[in-house]
């Protein structure tokens, strides 16, 4: 008999033991509620379980105590100790399911604290410049994101609002936007918190080289080949022009 059965199981021999003592025994409805935290520090025992007869709380258990606790009047004097510490037995199992086994299946379907991608991209439209910050890829869902200028925070009112969205693999994503001054950018950096960071990271735009530039440096390059090539035509010619001389020279004494 597995641990869900053995809870149900005693509340009918609890039940059976109070109803002995009526003339005519009613059905009656039962229903456990079980709960658990990921995390000891959100206020919330990592697991708790409750017991209701027809919506009647009668019994309670937590992670912190590891026993079942009669909340019915009803129960009192007319339940054996054996009977709780059968019952407590039981509601260990499910407590050692939620705060073990649960989360580490969780923990083998990528569900553990994954540190967010961060990049910090450029967008100008209509003479405005913008920078965003973007936060790929992360879990849980918490994270922190703020604009620095000069390493400075700014306030919340010069920050577009930001949306953490979902991506359908169990992450998430996340960005902030800030209007800028143009040739300002570098002045400002993102910083992001998350619990899958060991401390604040930071990103900043980083212009890439610009097609004019880029175009600068192929004519350069181009231009350095044709004259290493001049030169090194020049060099050739020249020692053919040495060697014929030289050749030349010899016969003549020969003859």
């Amino acid at each position: 008999m597995g641990p869900q059965a053995r809870p149900a199981l005693l509340l009918l021999i609890l039940l059976r033991t109070v109803a002995t003592q009526e003339r005519a025994p009613r059905p009656h409805s039962l229903l456990f509620l079980f709960m658990g935290a990921s995390e000891p520090d959100l206020g919330l025992p990592l697991f708790e379980a409750l017991g209701y007869v027809d919506d009647q709380l009668f019994v309670s258990y937590n992670h912190e105590s590891r026993r079942a606790e009669p909340r019915a009047p009803w129960l009192s004097g007319k339940a054996s100790n054996q009977l709780w510490l059968q019952l407590s037995q039981s509601l260990k199992g499910w407590d050692h399911m939620f705060t073990v086994d649960f989360w580490t299946i969780m923990d083998n379907h990528n569900y553990s604290k994954t540190p967010p991608l961060v990049k910090v991209t450029h967008h100008v439209a209509s003479a405005v410049t913008t920078l965003r910050c973007q936060a790929l890829n992360f879990y849980p869902q918490n994270i922190t994101m703020r604009w620095l200028k000069d390493r400075q925070p700014l306030d919340a009112k010069d920050i577009e609002p930001r949306d953490v969205l979902p991506n359908g693999d169990g992450t998430y994503q996340s960005w902030v936007a800030l209007v800028v001054l143009p040739g300002e950018e570098q002045r400002y950096s993102c910083q992001v918190e998350h619990p899958g960071l060991d401390q604040p990271l930071t990103a900043r735009w980083e212009p890439s080289l610009s097609g004019t530039l880029v175009i600068g440096i192929i004519s350069g390059i181009a231009v350095c080949v044709i004259i290493f090539t001049g030169i090194l035509f020049r060099i050739l010619r020249r020692r053919q022009a040495l060697r014929a001389a030289s050749g030349d020279y010899v016969l003549a004494e020969c003859e």
